[in-house]
């Protein structure tokens, strides 16, 4: 069975706050929220009482296309988004003077105000500041000894998959530099569009500096969110950081275009039709062959896992059903036309249980949505975390919503997540109304069956906190006199916390009390999705003492609810 830590082995039950890290406002950050910003999070979380921060995939995205920017379609689960990188962190940007005096100068710290202050993230903006300051680092740097050292050392650790990502990254960048739209490999001419092919070599060859700037980039953003998770851990907390791990990666991959054979690219992996996505949903992610994983000894899936659980003390799975099946979408036709094609679960099982002790790190399975009877049951002894969103649990008989004292122990359990709305929004069916005007309900009934659901939602959470006593008279019994407030909201929280799962996440969204989704499932361009910052920066949030009241209950909740 997969890793625990001693305590939570031992019945600890704990509370972190999850986050999206593009999310993150500070004084300091330009634009992003970065590796530093984590640092300083779980710190401040620590003194709180949290015991871990659960962040969103910090895959490898596309630097040279930074717009495509959804953390759930990466160009490589192998390697890290270059864009949480710290500038004024990195060694070399300090030595270097003149540098320092450009970024220090009144016209670039304007621009970076300017970048801070946007409610969205402007990903092209921070990707042109960052890698044109880094560039600048890496061709003036002169790296002493034990410097070199660990950079070669991660490069000859980093391997093939290594050299595959610097030289994506660099194509891509030269193609956009000559103004050609590159959004991916099947669209570069022919002789380059796999990395095996000698055109390849001889690019890379031709271009030594720019393959090894990327290199470096990568040796940065490792190094970074290593000092991250070893300020978690110094800090006392149980897990410190949790990473989570996309179900696959885009059509215009580093993966796909140097793994060609390992993948099935005319195949989309999606959903099939359910209540959160009523068409269904096709994600664009060509899958793995199970076959040829086989073929490969599981050394991709290996590889994978090793990887991902790097500067972390757990691991989320996302659609943990893809160990035993995926929904497989064919060539043009709707979500809906897919079927499943099966995984050998029990073998994928196994490497994660022995990649998870090689590591010390724990792992929670997402488990939502349609799930085949008795992969519950082999989750569970194989020492999968399972996934409890509170708003999901609810009876059978009467729609009554279940008290998490009686969710499963070896779980973690959430008020929401980053495809579902706020706290907020969901109380003011702000999401139902973004849906109809975003066209994702097939028609006028199917709303009003959700108005009417949702309603009835409210009143069984109100009837369940008031019998379970974590609000107080001041709210009304009736649904209809209440709107969500600052004590509704920590009601449901504290409520949670008492519970019986042995992890509890929280979202920073909701300590903020914020209305829009970070995410709106089921969309692409219609809404900015993984874009909204939170819309406070983390020393505010650290600075308010309800929010310091709040996370001090939560505390002795969970410690009351260990004994």
């Amino acid at each position: 069975a997969c890793y625990k830590q001693a305590p939570i082995a031992d019945g600890r039950k704990v509370w972190g706050p999850s986050v999206q890290l593009y999310c993150l406002r500070s004084r300091h950050n330009w634009g992003i929220g970065d590796f530093s910003d984590l640092g300083q999070l779980v710190e401040k979380a620590a003194a709180w009482g949290a015991h871990f921060v659960g962040l969103n995939p910090i895959h490898a995205l596309y630097p040279a296309n930074p717009e495509s920017a959804s953390p759930y379609s990466p160009s490589s689960r192998r390697w890290l988004n270059v864009a949480y990188i710290n500038v004024e962190a990195v060694p070399e940007f300090q030595q270097s003077d003149r540098l320092k005096a450009e970024v220090a100068s009144p016209a670039f710290q304007q621009h970076l105000t300017d970048l801070r202050a946007k409610e969205n993230v402007d990903y092209t903006g921070v990707l042109q500041t960052k890698l044109g300051m880094l560039r600048q680092v890496f061709d003036e740097a002169r790296l002493g000894a034990e410097r070199q050292a660990a950079f070669d050392a991660f490069v000859a650790a980093g391997g093939d998959s290594l050299q595959q990502q610097a030289a994506f990254d660099a194509l891509q960048a030269h193609f956009y530099a000559k103004g050609e739209n590159a959004w991916g490999w099947p669209v570069w001419p022919q002789e380059l569009r796999d990395y095996h092919n000698p055109a390849v070599a001889a690019w890379m060859a031709a271009h030594p500096q720019d393959v090894n700037f990327y290199l470096y980039l990568q040796f940065l953003a490792d190094e970074q969110l290593a000092q991250a998770d070893a300020r978690a851990k110094a800090a006392g907390m149980v897990m410190g950081i949790y990473r989570d791990l996309a179900v696959g990666v885009s059509e215009g991959s580093t993966e796909i275009w140097a793994n060609q054979d390992l993948y099935c690219p005319k195949a989309s992996v999606g959903a099939p039709p359910d209540i959160l996505g009523p068409l269904g949903q096709n994600w664009g992610l060509p899958p793995m062959n199970p076959n040829k994983l086989f073929e490969a000894a599981y050394q991709p899936m290996v590889d994978l896992f090793r990887a991902n659980m790097r500067s972390c003390g757990a691991l989320r799975i996302d659609h943990v059903m893809a160990l035993l099946r995926l929904w497989w979408v064919p060539p043009g036709a709707s979500a809906a036309k897919g079927a499943y094609i099966y995984y050998p679960v029990n073998d994928l099982l196994g490497i994660l249980a022995l990649e998870s002790h090689r590591n010390q790190c724990l792992l929670i399975g997402e488990d939502l949505g349609t799930v085949p009877e008795g992969i519950d049951v082999t989750l569970k002894e194989n020492g999968v975390h399972s996934y409890k969103v509170f708003f999901f649990e609810r009876s059978k008989e009467d729609g009554g919503f279940i008290s998490p004292a009686h969710y499963t122990e070896q779980a973690m359990s959430a008020l929401t997540t980053h495809d579902m709305p706020t706290l907020k929004g969901f109380w003011h069916c702000d999401d139902l109304a973004l849906g109809r005007q975003l066209g994702l309900y097939p028609d006028e009934d199917v709303l009003k069956t959700l108005y009417a659901d949702r309603h009835q939602a409210k009143q069984r959470i109100l009837d369940s906190l008031h019998a379970h006593k974590v609000i107080s008279d001041n709210i009304s019994h009736d649904v209809n006199w209440v709107g969500m407030n600052t004590e509704l909201n920590h009601g449901l929280q504290i409520h949670m916390s008492r519970g019986s799962c042995a992890l509890f996440s929280t979202q920073l969204e909701d300590w903020l009390e914020m209305d829009k989704p970070v995410n709106v499932p089921g969309t692409s361009y219609e809404y900015p999705n993984w874009r909204r910052k939170l819309s406070a920066d983390l020393e505010d949030i650290f600075a308010n003492e309800a929010l310091k009241a709040l996370a001090g209950k939560m505390s002795q909740a969970r410690d009351e609810a260990s004994r």
